[in-house]
């Protein structure tokens, strides 16, 4: 009975894990890197320079709990660096697939 107990509950689990990846939806943050993570002193030429030179990723971070998500595709967010902005999109774990990014009111 506790095997089939625990297999069931495995089961669940698996299945909760899969629907949860790709959710739709809207988040709000700083486009930052995943080098420096999020400064509020951070600017837009030290985001991109720790893209360009030392192998970070465009992060969308929020700035009240320091949490980074990865965008993809990159380039979305290249020319937005340290801009507040709206992502729209699908996201998987700590990655957003970028539907959409627009800078948001301050």
């Amino acid at each position: 009975m506790k095997k089939q107990w625990m297999l069931t509950a495995a089961v669940l689990l698996a299945a909760g894990l899969a629907l949860a990846g790709g959710q739709e939806g809207a988040w709000t943050g700083v486009i930052t890197d995943t080098h420096c993570g999020y400064k509020a002193s951070h600017t837009a030429a030290c985001v991109n320079v720790c893209v360009t030179d030392k192998g970070a990723k465009y992060a969308l971070a929020n700035p009240d709990t320091g949490k980074l998500y990865i965008l993809q595709p990159q380039e979305k967010a290249a020319s937005l660096a340290n801009e507040k902005v709206k992502v729209t999109g699908t996201i998987d774990g700590d990655t957003i697939q970028v539907k959409t990014i627009e800078k948001a009111a301050k």
